[in-house]
């Protein structure tokens, strides 16, 4: 079965993830090859991870904000 693309994961999904590889990576049981593999998948993983973290804190900022005079305006996920 081949992997999901880290942005159609879950935010705990990709964590649980990145926690097995860094494991993988640090038993040092791994070729090489197969090492750095690993470490790309967990570099688009944390890049994803941190990105929804950022869009989350965007989203509290705003739902905090004690202006109730403001317009409301549709907040955009899709920016990256």
């Amino acid at each position: 079965m081949a992997a999901k693309k880290p942005e159609n994961m879950a935010f705990e999904d990709a964590l649980d993830e990145l926690d097995s590889i860094v494991a993988e990576l640090e038993s040092g049981d791994i070729s090489l090859e197969n090492a750095l593999k690993k470490f790309e998948r967990g570099i688009a993983l944390a890049r994803n991870s941190q990105q929804k973290l950022t869009q989350a804190e965007q989203r509290v900022d705003i739902l905090l904000q004690a202006d109730d005079e403001a317009p409301l305006t549709e907040f955009d996920t899709h920016n990256e």
